[in-house]
């Protein structure tokens, strides 16, 4: 991932120098509840900058978790302060990321005790949305979002019950997995519902969220609800997948026109792209979605926390109290009624879902703002579950994808659902949706500042991304070249590095890119270190917009030492393979 050729400007150890002094001047304080200590950080980079990078996928990546999940030394809170311990032990998926050479910078803020669709509920302050201010962040994994979002980190941990992984995702533009149940182990995570609650990856790109959970995944006997699932791996798309979409008339956007608009628009590109756009009864999915909240695995979270209800309750948020108390109302007839409801459901789901690939509903019904919330806290947080409750009882995966662009600028988020252990095959779709998408517009650059598309070691995760990082500059968006490209890695002189050379339209190949936003003057810097082969030129993206980047002429690609790597589709993937 952060390349195993070290050509950076910025080695590992000042990489995680600068973003821990970043973070600790932060003004926003309420995307972390707690930071990991910087001489321990800087000590593990300084070990992995000296060791060897043998079975370490996800070697100098910065990464967060939620504060509902262990990491040794560092107090959990689960959103509340009277309610935190430090566990001597991380949790299993912790020790399973930094075993792959993953650094984690600290634990982000959540709705108080997972407890929330809305990202507002936490008494450590609310993370600022890193699409728009006025909008929620979304809950309640909101912290690990919008750190993603914001470029704090290059991947983070969430949970997810009623769609607490997808959710947040949604409303700050990035990738969000809701994995199989009990394909990664929650040893060491605080679980709301211990019986429907998975941990959950939030990154900015699909490759990468699913790297991670292949790193997380596995049995844990130590994890009573732990399964042993096939080994991960990233599946095939059918030549012409078939995809089950609510009826017209079950479909809630609840008065956000240019979300309808926009879902329509995304499956029209769906159909695009070669998927068969099937109709269904959604009214089952939304009534089994009711039972989470209105049902008894309200029961499982007044068991969690237990103790601090009953003992403390003014130390615990008035709503999140009201919510969890309502569970003193239930008893086990009606435990036993909605068990065998569910179960009905489940039935009839199956045969909904049969002859599909998975389902394709948004993510998230409308963006609500936070003066909305103020109006209506309970009610428009029961809105934002409308298309993701669901998931968790019917035991279904899912995977939340940004693939389009409102009207308004908004991102526009796909939710693909499966069965269990469709995980392959989802991300798979949403890799397909993500790069598919050519029409929307998207995130742009304004006022002083200039677009700078990369597509070599300056790519998120690699080596040189911290020199992106230094001088301000913020991330827009994942894409790739039209197919009017190669790529090279020039060897001489040493370090390897990528080129890109412009050849005929459609004579070439679709290259990973991304885009950055940068200030003028930061951009005439990078600019006026250019030598050659490099010179400056405009890319046309996949996406229909355009923006500066480095090119090479072709007799650098006939030089000696320059390999056309252009097969591999990309820098990172041939890093990968190289490695």
């Amino acid at each position: 991932m952060r390349s195993a050729v070290r050509s950076s400007f910025f080695p590992l150890v000042q990489d995680v120098g600068r973003i821990h002094g970043e973070l600790e001047t932060l003004r926003d304080r309420s995307v972390f509840i707690s930071l990991k200590k910087r001489e321990a950080a800087l000590a593990e980079a300084e070990c992995l900058e000296g060791g060897d990078l043998e079975g370490k996928p996800l070697y100098g990546m910065l990464f967060a978790v939620k504060d509902n999940i262990d990491v040794a030394g560092m107090p959990t809170t689960a959103g509340c302060a009277a309610f935190s311990y430090t566990p001597e032990r991380s949790a299993t998926v912790v020790e399973r990321l930094e075993a792959a050479g993953a650094i984690l910078v600290g634990k982000t803020n959540m709705d108080q005790f997972a407890t929330g669709l809305v990202g507002v509920r936490s008494p450590f302050g609310i993370p600022q949305n890193a699409l728009r201010a006025d909008l929620i962040p979304g809950g309640s994994s909101s912290g690990s979002a919008v750190a993603v979002a914001r470029g704090f980190v290059d991947f983070a941990l969430g949970t997810d019950t009623a769609g607490a992984g997808r959710i947040p995702a949604a409303m700050n533009g990035i990738v969000g997995l809701k994995p199989s149940f009990g394909l990664l182990p929650t040893t060491g995570v605080v679980t709301a519902c211990r019986s429907l609650e998975t941990v959950a990856v939030f990154a900015r790109e699909v490759d990468l969220a699913f790297k991670v959970m292949q790193v997380c995944a596995g049995f844990d006997p130590e994890d009573a609800y732990s399964r042993r699932m096939p080994e991960l791996s990233l599946g095939a798309v059918p030549p012409r997948p078939k995809v089950g979409v609510p009826y017209p008339d079950h479909r809630q956007f609840f008065g956000d026109n240019a979300a309808q608009a926009a879902y329509e628009a995304d499956l029209e590109r769906l159909a695009d792209l070669g998927a068969e756009i099937v109709e269904l009864d959604f009214m089952t999915f939304v009534e089994a979605g009711r039972l989470l909240y209105e049902g008894p695995w309200l029961a499982e979270r007044y068991l969690r926390f237990r103790t601090l209800i009953e003992e403390r309750p003014s130390a615990i948020l008035p709503v999140t109290l009201g919510i969890i108390s309502e569970a003193r109302q239930l008893g086990a007839v009606e435990a036993f009624d909605s068990f065998y409801r569910l179960a009905e459901l489940k039935r009839r789901v199956e045969e909904l879902m049969a002859g599909l690939d998975c389902l394709a509903v948004p993510t998230v019904p409308r963006f609500y703002t936070m003066s909305d919330l103020a109006r209506e806290p309970v009610r428009y947080n029961s809105h934002m579950g409308t298309y993701s409750s669901f998931v968790n009882l019917l035991d279904l995966a899912a995977v939340s994808v940004p693939v389009g662009r409102r009207n308004d600028g908004l991102p526009s988020s796909l939710c693909l659902i499966g069965p269990s252990g469709s995980d392959g095959l989802l991300a798979a779709m949403g890799r397909m949706a993500t790069a598919g998408m050519r029409s929307a517009a998207p995130l742009r650059a304004t006022g002083d500042r200039v677009e700078l598309a990369v597509f070599g070691s300056h790519l998120s995760g690699l080596s040189a991304n911290g020199e992106l990082k230094a001088v301000g500059a913020s991330f827009l968006r994942a894409t790739r070249t039209l197919p009017d490209y190669r790529l090279f890695a020039l060897s001489s002189p040493l370090p390897v590095r990528p080129g890109l050379l412009r050849v005929g339209r459609g004579e070439g190949v679709a290259v990973e890119a991304e885009v950055w936003s940068l200030e003028r003057s930061a951009f005439g810097s990078l600019a006026a270190g250019l030598a050659a082969p490099l010179s400056l030129g405009t890319i046309s993206l996949a996406d229909g917009t355009e923006a500066k980047g480095f090119l090479i002429e072709a007799a650098a690609a006939d030089a000696d030492g320059a390999e056309d790597i252009s097969a591999h589709g990309g820098w990172r993937a041939w890093l990968s393979a190289r490695r």
